[in-house]
């Protein structure tokens, strides 16, 4: 099956800037026209493929021809740059799965590295990223996972170091004996969504068991931090980050004072590996000069 290069274009466009009216503004065309390709190309599958809201959301099945035609503008890139062309296609959007701590500290400048691509990212806990790329919704994932995705390549980044800290006023509080069980167990913590196990399995190493204890839900990487140093809990926070505040006493690492290592691997769909490795190569120049 065939789809309609524009028609394709215009769901890209619709998910991307999440209404027809911006779309319209981006193909240079009215939303009366943005909404009779979406129409056709709904026809032409069988199916619906954007769920009308602010903003509209992808479903299942326009999720996955978004992506193809992401794909398809990634390859013609890719061909363009081969050939020389010098009118080659307009810049392709790359979407990317990575956790928020690799965002915050080592992946940015890796991503400026990279000309004549746009970036959509996708923000999920590193044992989960994997699941996008299963899913057929990013071309690439940080995930922590080493075993390779279906149809994937996986390669090893190193690993990001998170330590335990805390405020002095909240270390004196809540650990005046050490980070015993029962002061760990009572102590509030700080945990960045659901899927974050980075305190329990630090508390587990520490305590040498599983506890339950209190905690503050923020899923920001900076807030975080700002969290420790306030007084508001303890949690695992990135070395590289935490650091400076370490030097200055603004927080301190809890006893006893073990880092957490957390491995990062890079996992590309192996048919779009050869478009996306500029993309790959400044990947691994990044996390060689920041991780472990």
């Amino acid at each position: 099956m065939q789809f309609d290069r524009d028609h394709l274009a215009a769901l890209a466009a619709v998910l991307r800037r999440g209404s027809f009216e911006a779309a319209a503004l981006d193909l240079s065309v009215t939303p009366s026209a943005v909404s009779q390709r979406i129409k056709a190309l709904e026809d032409r599958v069988g199916a619906s493929l954007i769920r009308r809201g602010t903003p509209c959301t992808a479903t299942a099945i326009g999720a996955r021809l978004a992506r193809h035609a992401g794909d398809i503008a990634l390859l013609e890139g890719h061909l363009a740059r081969d050939l020389a062309l010098e009118d080659g296609p307009e810049p392709a959007v790359i979407r990317i799965a990575v956790n928020a701590d690799s965002l915050a500290t080592w992946l940015i400048p890796a991503l400026a590295e990279v000309p004549q691509v746009l970036f959509d990212l996708v923000i999920d806990d590193q044992n989960h990223s994997a699941d996008w790329l299963r899913r057929g919704e990013v071309a690439a994932a940080v995930t922590s996972l080493a075993k390779p995705v279906a149809g994937c390549d996986a390669i090893p980044l190193g690993a990001l170091r998170y330590l335990a800290t805390a405020s002095p006023g909240f270390v004196a509080h809540w650990f005046p004996r050490g980070t015993t069980p029962g002061a760990l167990s009572r102590a509030p913590c700080l945990i960045f969504n659901a899927k974050d196990m980075l305190q329990r399995d630090w508390i587990e190493r520490a305590a040498g068991r599983r506890l339950a204890p209190p905690a503050h839900y923020l899923p920001s990487s900076h807030a975080f931090i700002d969290a420790a140093c306030a007084g508001l809990g303890w949690g695992m926070n990135p070395e590289v980050l935490v650091r400076p505040l370490l030097d200055e006493g603004r927080l301190l690492a809890l006893p006893p004072a073990e880092p957490l290592d957390v491995p990062l691997v890079w996992q590309v769909s192996r048919i779009m590996a050869p478009a996306l490795r500029p993309l790959t190569q400044s990947i691994r120049k990044a996390a060689a000069r920041m991780l472990r």
